[in-house]
Formats: structure tokens, sequence, C-alpha cells
């Protein structure tokens, strides 16, 4: 599910595409995302927000991206810095190359929201 042409968000794709792939007018997707159901991105000096790929399942937002929203707004993270710290390796060794994303992925939901809500 990718349609971009952004290079600092490489995973993400434009509303408009996501609304159409979900059939849903373009305003409930900003709907979505000012209401912290979906996680969104703007590449420096553009007005379009991107969504990640990866916080979608089956067509639909996936388990723990509220969660997630609501532990970065209440940390003070903002949406760049959020889509960030989800990106980043967890470490330094081999086994470092796994993100949260990642263990978004694997349903680790809570560890993720911990781990947002410590993230500076």
């Amino acid at each position: 599910m990718s349609s971009t042409t952004a290079t600092l968000y490489p995973d993400s794709i434009a509303a408009t595409w996501l609304a159409a792939r979900l059939a849903v007018e373009p305003a409930k997707i900003d709907v979505m995302r000012r209401n912290g159901d979906l996680i969104a991105v703007r590449e420096p000096g553009s007005i379009e927000w991107r969504y990640p790929a990866w916080q979608f399942e089956g067509g639909r937002p996936r388990r723990g991206i509220a969660r997630i929203v609501a532990a970065a707004r209440s940390a003070g993270i903002d949406e760049t810095r959020l889509y960030d710290v989800l990106t980043a390796p967890l470490g330094l060794r081999e086994s470092g190359r796994q993100r949260l994303v990642d263990l978004l992925l694997e349903g680790r939901e809570d560890e993720v929201v911990t781990a947002v809500k410590t993230a500076r």
C-alpha cells in the first residue's frame, strides 16, 4: 500500500490516495488525524499530510494507533517527532535494527505506548 513521492517519509501515502483506498471522503481522513486516530506527517514546506502505510491493517487503522497518538500528545511529542520515534532503530547491536513500528506490527502495542510516553 504505497503511493509516494515523498523523500523523508517513503512509507507514507497521500490523504487523497488513502481516502480513495478506504472509500471515505478526504475530509474524514483529516478528521481522523485531528482526533488522534491516525498518524500523519508533512514534508518541510508542504501543506499535504502523508499517512504511514504501516499504521493500517485490512483497510483500517491498526489497533493501538489512537493510544500511541494519545501518548505522544500527552508527552508533548508532535507528529514529526512521533514518526521519528516510531521508525528509529531501537538499539546499536544487530538486533537493534528493530523499530517501535516493528513491535506494533507484532501486536506489542503496550510496549510501544510505554516507549512513546518516555521519548523526548
